[in-house]
């Protein structure tokens, strides 16, 4: 049987009417039920086999050459996922449909101009009170301007099971308290005007996160990450990663 999304899902005005609008007005937004309860089991039936197949490997945090996990403050196992994999349809159907809520965002993202994204990251947080301390997903200007978030948690109670993203937007003292519900998009600027945190989780819970690069933001960092390589093989022959996530 192909993979399908809901019929009835206008992506156009989705875009224009709720995503657009919201993130410039409050920097973050998410939509319920956008892909539909067949497509998002299909997605939860690929990922748990990952999980199943151990593909997932201990999150790495950013500022080390080679990464570096701490359990206790990124809990998360990880794999990064191009859709195009065997046994990984439906992951490669939701990441076209995201990409096609961000391309007919178009000119409205301000000034960001989208024409990349990096892998999927398939990320699975194993129930044991793990989380992920508060952190930017871009501080340093890498190039990342949206994250995405696509959750895959049927019957998460946060009050039980914990999980609760939670935003910091403009890093001030009010915050937006995020469920990670089954069939739920979110959206938000990946720069220093979120930052935020995963509490932590106490039953399995599961999420694909893309981030989406500005063209010119993209081509500085690539640029200084060159200059840097070139700095760093003449003086000890190791590189720098650009940015935590994969291209």
């Amino acid at each position: 049987m192909p993979l399908k999304r809901s019929p009835s899902v206008d992506l156009e005005k989705l875009a224009l009417q709720h995503i657009a609008p919201r993130l410039l007005f409050y920097g973050y937004c998410y939509l319920d039920r956008i892909m539909g309860e067949e497509l998002g089991d299909q997605v939860l039936e690929e990922v748990r086999r990952l999980h199943q197949e151990g593909a997932l490997k201990d999150g790495q945090l950013a500022g080390h050459p080679r990464g570096v996990s701490k359990r206790h403050l990124r809990g998360d196992k990880i794999a990064w996922i191009a859709g195009t994999e065997e046994g990984c349809e439906a992951i490669g159907l939701v990441l076209s449909v995201i990409d096609r809520l961000v391309a007919l965002c178009g000119n409205h993202l301000g000034q960001y101009y989208v024409k990349e994204r990096s892998k999927a990251m398939v990320a699975c947080y194993p129930g044991n009170g793990a989380g992920y301390v508060r952190h930017v997903d871009n501080p340093t200007g890498d190039g990342r301007c949206i994250t995405c978030i696509y959750y895959l948690n049927k019957n998460w109670d946060a009050k039980v099971h914990g999980g609760v993203l939670r935003i910091f937007p403009d890093g001030g003292s009010c915050v937006a308290d995020v469920e990670p519900l089954f069939d739920r998009l979110l959206l938000f600027w990946s720069d220093r005007r979120n930052p935020h945190e995963v509490q932590p989780s106490y039953a399995t819970r599961y999420a694909l996160t893309v981030w989406y690069f500005d063209a010119k933001e993209r081509a500085a960092a690539k640029q200084r990450f060159k200059r840097l390589s070139g700095k760093c093989k003449s003086m000890c022959q190791s590189e720098i990663p650009p940015c935590r996530s994969s291209v």
